[in-house]
């Protein structure tokens, strides 16, 4: 199933998509009314179920998409995690994955427009492949990980470059509406492998770049085994795995986003994520 989440004539609600058109789902399988609600009570098989046989009956271009899961408990990225980047970028191949937190504020979803803050014209991209937890759980085994995903997702890590290095990883990575997450979510029944998909990632239709997931320093039941070791993970969970070679800090001159680019993330069996960069407004 491609599950998502969106606002139509002022009720939030997610569904499944059809072709064109979603299978609403809010409250019609045991009264849940949200992604995150049925990935906490474990209902996806249900909602998969109901959708075996219901009709497609909204518009998908009726809709106001949000975020897959909208207001995830956490979000937890990894940085340097493709070898061709650490390489790019001249750091050592960590021992380690090298993780940080960002905040639900930052996410926007498919189709809204990332937000250059007025500090900073320091705005790089950074395509990614997002994961969702579906079964919680700690000291998870690597041999256990997949069974945790509920599903998949492409992600931009929005960075603001001079705040990052100059200030502070955090301040760098949680910029309000800095990170691109959606289009839905793939459910991991449809993606058994994550570790052969073709990531790429286009700035005004030019490709800035392009790896397969292969390149994983850590895969992705190494992160979550990972993670889970020091908190544990809850369903509706994201974990962005990190991204590949190409990102605009690291070339000659500098490739930033600017206001009235264009970026979108494509990653195989998921889709393409696509975002507008503006410029924040003063309030």
């Amino acid at each position: 199933m491609k599950l998502v989440s969106y606002t139509i004539l002022g009720r939030e609600s997610f569904g499944a998509i059809e072709d064109d058109s979603i299978v609403d789902l809010g409250n019609r399988v045991a009264g849940v009314q949200s992604l995150l609600e049925a990935l906490q009570r474990q209902q996806l098989a249900a909602l998969q179920e109901y959708v075996r046989s219901a009709k497609a009956d909204v518009p998908l271009a009726s809709v106001h998409l949000l975020p897959p899961v909208p207001n995830p408990p956490k979000i937890i990225c990894v940085g340097l995690n493709y070898t061709a980047h650490a390489i790019e970028v001249h750091a050592e191949i960590p021992e380690y994955p090298a993780l940080f937190i960002r905040l639900a504020n930052t996410l926007v979803p498919h189709n809204g427009s990332l937000i250059r803050p007025k500090v900073s014209e320091q705005m790089d991209f950074e395509g990614e492949l997002a994961l969702v937890i579906g079964k919680g759980g700690r000291y998870i085994n690597n041999t256990e990980a997949l069974s945790h995903v509920a599903g998949y997702a492409c992600f931009n890590d929005g960075s603001i470059r001079d705040f990052q290095f100059k200030h502070s990883l955090a301040a760098g990575k949680n910029f309000p509406a800095t990170a691109g997450f959606g289009p839905w979510l793939v459910t991991s029944d449809e993606i058994p492998d994550p570790s052969q998909l073709l990531l790429e990632t286009r700035l005004n239709d030019d490709v800035v770049q392009s790896s397969t997931t292969s390149d994983l320093i850590f895969d992705v039941p190494s992160l979550i085994s990972y993670i889970s070791t020091f908190t544990p993970l809850e369903p509706g969970d994201v974990i962005a795995t990190g991204t590949p070679k190409g990102v605009g800090f690291g070339r000659q001159p500098p490739l930033w986003m600017k206001p009235g680019d264009t970026v979108e993330v494509t990653i195989t069996r998921i889709g393409a994520l696509r975002n507008s960069i503006r410029a924040e407004r003063d309030h």
